[in-house]
Formats: C-alpha cells, structure tokens, sequence
C-alpha cells in the first residue's frame, strides 16, 4: 500500500504539465483564494503589482501652507520669528518626495518652495534704509501673517467639525403620539343631506293646502330664527329644523337659511357615524 509521499508510476502519469496550475498534493489543504470559482493553492508567479500601490503616507497635508504650520508646530519654533533655513530644508525635502509620485500636486507646493527660498535671500542682505524711527521690515512678515491667519481658520474649522451633527453623531427621534383636544365627527356626505332633504320634502307633501296667497319671505330673518332656536342647545336633529306645517316654500327658504349659515362657518352639520342622524350645532359659543 503506497503513502501520500510515495506515489506509484501510474499516479506521476495523471501529474499536470509543467507551466499548468498546481494542484495540491495533499486533498485537505487550504486553498489561499478563489479565482473564477476556482480554489487556488499556490501564488501565481507572473502577478504584476504596480509600485505604488503599497504606498502608505503617514501625514496629509491640505497644502503648503498646512505643512509650513506643521513643521513649525512639530519642532516648537516660534512663529513670530521662524528659522528660514531649519524650515525651508524639511520642506524642500518633502517637497522632493511628492515631485517623485505627483508632479501636479507638486505645483502648489513648489511654488511656495520659490517664496522660502526667496525669504531666506533677503535675509541674508543687508536691511535697507529706512527713515529714521522707523524698523526695517521684516522679508519673513508677510509669510508670518499667512500662517496667523490659516491657523485660526484651521482651529475654526476643527471647532466647528468637533460640534455634534445632525446624521453624524445623532439622529432625530420622531415620536407620534395620538391627542385629541376636541371629538371629531364624521363629516357628513352631499349624498346623505340630499336624501334627509328628501325625507323632509315627502313630509311636507303629506300636508298640502289649497289657500294660494303670497308672501315675501327673507332668507336672512330665518337665519336669525335658526340662530336663536340653536343657542343654549349642544345638538339639535336636522329634522326639527324644519316646519312643514308652513308648507314647501317655507321649508325652502329655511333649507338656503341653513345652508348660508354653514357656509359662513356660523353652524356646524355633523353626523356620528354613517347612516346616523344628522345634527345641527353651533359653531360658537354665544357670549
């Protein structure tokens, strides 16, 4: 009986050709990825892996004037009076390893290499004359006042950013809670007045006269009436309304009265629930 490590002749014939995918001697090893689906034991050895994408960058900066303030804040020089020539050699050598990866970040910080440079020349010449009583400029005041002023917006900002914000650091609890101050009831349909204006219309044919006079009747003095028969009571049926002993042409203008009032919003026509009887309020409390 073979061991794994001792494979017979017919077993070397089954052995893939060289340059073919190796596959394992051993059926229980771990594959150390997937490719296709397919489990793969061995690292390839034409895999080309681009130079910088290992690259790890320890410190970013926002630019040169954030890498100025950074030298200078990392070795405590006073920023009042800033060693040229300590600053502008850590900062032309971070400006040399940018150059190296990429050339369009580079030009922003070259040309701010241009002006230390620049700075550290007028220092090394003598001062020129000025009236008397007066101090001779400072080549470094200019590059001073630029960093005063990006620090503090720089602090403002982190100010600002380490304020709590609403989707970063919490979200809005929206707590519905269910209050009435008031019952509300059902509004009543168009379908449900017509057919209780209906009822009361046959009412009024049951009790018919045959004494033809005339008579000016006033929409307003009913709304009155209506008015004064609703105060002092919560509800009042929308059938007791109505007199159809008067006959139809009261019982008209009675029908517009109250129509009037419940467009001026003066009474309210409600109904409890569907199919009930409707009732007729005031909207108001008299004084």
């Amino acid at each position: 009986m073979a061991t794994p490590g001792n494979l017979t002749t017919a077993e070397d014939d089954t052995r893939p050709a060289a340059g073919a995918a190796a596959m394992p001697e051993v059926v229980d090893q771990v594959a150390l990825a997937r490719l296709y689906g397919e489990p793969l034991f061995a690292m390839p050895t034409d895999l080309y892996i681009p130079p910088d994408a290992l690259e790890v960058f320890l410190e970013a900066f926002e630019g040169p004037l954030d890498l100025l303030l950074y030298l200078i804040r990392k070795q405590n020089f006073n920023i009042l009076d800033i060693p040229m020539l300590s600053v502008t050699r850590q900062y032309l050598s971070y400006v040399d390893e940018i150059r190296s990866r990429n050339l369009e970040l580079a030009a922003e910080y070259l040309l701010m290499a241009a002006m230390l440079i620049e700075i550290k020349s007028r220092m090394l010449l003598p001062p020129k004359k000025q009236a008397e009583g007066e101090e001779a400029e400072d080549p470094r005041a200019e590059l001073v006042r630029r960093l005063l002023e990006y620090e503090q917006m720089k602090l403002a900002a982190q100010g600002l950013g380490a304020v709590p914000q609403y989707g970063r650091d919490f979200i809005k609890a929206q707590v519905f809670i269910e209050q009435a101050l008031q019952p509300r009831f059902p509004d009543v349909e168009m379908s449900e007045l017509q057919e209780a204006w209906r009822d009361i219309l046959k009412r009024a044919k049951l009790v018919q006269t045959h004494k033809i006079t005339r008579e000016e009747l006033s929409v307003r003095e009913y709304m009155s009436a209506i008015l004064k028969r609703l105060q002092g009571r919560r509800f009042v049926e929308f059938e007791d309304i109505f007199e159809p002993e008067k006959g139809s042409t009261v019982l008209v203008v009675t029908f517009i009265a109250l129509l009037e009032l419940a467009k001026e919003t003066l009474i309210e026509i409600t109904q409890a629930e569907a199919f009930a009887p409707i009732y007729v309020r005031l909207s108001y409390t008299p004084v």
